[in-house]
């Protein structure tokens, strides 16, 4: 996306379209993909903010454009949030098995007291 001019339309036209596919790559569970289009995102968003003027912002096709995408941002967030809290669980589970730091019970057992 560096060095290609485009109109502020065209970047919120394109951050609305990424930010579809953040739901569609979340809902799919596929995190690579996910993780590649908020990195695309984050670029558009950092392209906007360097425009010299944010006119189209303040028109009413802008205004729809951003309280279209305010929905879909609150779920994406709490989706992640669920991956997150989810793999953050299966995770620990993992661990709770880890054969590496397991300390056999019979030890205390095999001790003369």
């Amino acid at each position: 996306m560096d060095g290609v001019r485009f109109s502020e339309q065209e970047l919120w036209e394109k951050y609305l379209e990424v930010t579809k596919d953040l739901l569609k790559f979340i809902n799919a569970e596929d995190i690579d993909i996910f993780l590649e289009l908020v990195n695309q995102r984050q670029q558009l968003m950092e392209m906007l903010k360097k425009l010299p003027s944010h006119e189209f912002a303040n028109t009413q096709a802008g205004k729809e454009i951003r309280k279209t995408i305010e929905p879909m941002d609150r779920e994406i967030m709490f989706k992640a949030r669920s991956w997150l809290n989810k793999s953050k669980r299966n995770n620990m589970a993992v661990k709770s098995y880890d054969i590496t730091s397991f300390v056999p019970a019979g030890n205390v057992f095999n001790r003369e007291y």
